[in-house]
């Protein structure tokens, strides 16, 4: 998850039985890496419980229409630089659609998270999205991993982050993996780049990693490698801002994640 949106407690409000089960199931995801997250099913009184939840800090899910969730914590939004993240869930877990602090407390990001652990399309609205948005797979693998398993990963990748094949601007790895043919020819195929980067230059990346492998760590000298890989490949395409918008996904012999990148150059 986020980093900055980790070390937050999280609520998830359900209204109706069918978003109580939804909340079910993302409470069971979430609690592997939040260390405070609590579910309130009906919460009595409502808008009480939720505003005092939001302004003293918690990030919230609420599964229910955007209207009550606008009605709700209009009262109490004061900035984008101190606000909690907020999402919106619709009750058949379709859609994540991150309403406050995108940017600033890192909602558009942990909707992205939220909707890869349930199956869902995360709905990016922030006035960046009419700039120039650029987007960068970032990918380890085994050793002689086979081109089919990388695309097939990248294919199911892109699709989980709403976005087409032909929107990736390049591949990205570390530079240990420079001359892996799998990860070559399958950007040779989208006609896309494939850059590799040193582990020091993948570290510069940390603080945004939403998970961290001390196995990996101990073996290549970075925490992950497709998140790391992804970031700091978007990193070089502009000077505006960087975020994952797919954490890590995983195969039988790889991983990727994808980042993206806004900017008003072409």
């Amino acid at each position: 998850m986020g980093s900055r949106v980790l070390n937050r407690p999280i609520r998830i409000v359900a209204l109706t039985e069918p978003g109580r089960a939804l909340s079910d199931k993302l409470h069971l995801a979430l609690t592997t890496t939040a260390h405070d997250c609590e579910q309130w099913f009906k919460p009595k009184p409502f808008t009480e419980q939720v505003q005092n939840a939001f302004s003293s800090g918690s990030a919230l899910v609420l599964i229910c229409a955007t209207g009550i969730a606008v009605r709700t914590l209009a009262p109490v939004i004061r900035d984008k630089k101190s606000d909690p993240p907020v999402l919106v869930l619709d009750e058949s877990g379709k859609f994540v659609i991150p309403i406050l602090s995108g940017h600033e407390g890192g909602a558009n990001q942990w909707a992205a998270e939220v909707a890869a652990m349930i199956q869902a399309q995360p709905v990016i609205t922030s006035a960046n999205a009419y700039l120039n948005p650029r987007y960068v797979a970032g990918m380890g693998c085994e050793r002689n991993c086979p081109t089919e398993e990388l695309q097939s990963l990248l294919e199911n990748s892109v699709a989980q982050a709403g976005i087409s094949l032909q929107q990736i601007s390049s591949i990205t790895s570390i530079d240990i993996k420079h001359d892996e043919a799998g990860l070559i020819e399958l950007a040779s195929k989208m006609g896309a780049s494939y850059h590799t980067f040193s582990a020091s230059e993948l570290s510069r990346v940390e603080a945004q990693l939403t998970t961290r492998s001390e196995y990996v760590f101990n073996t290549v000298g970075v925490y992950g490698v497709a998140e790391s890989a992804a970031l700091t490949g978007a990193r070089r395409l502009g000077d505006g801002l960087c975020e994952l918008i797919l954490p890590k996904q995983k195969s039988r012999k790889a991983t990727c994640a994808i980042a993206r990148i806004y900017s008003t150059q072409s």
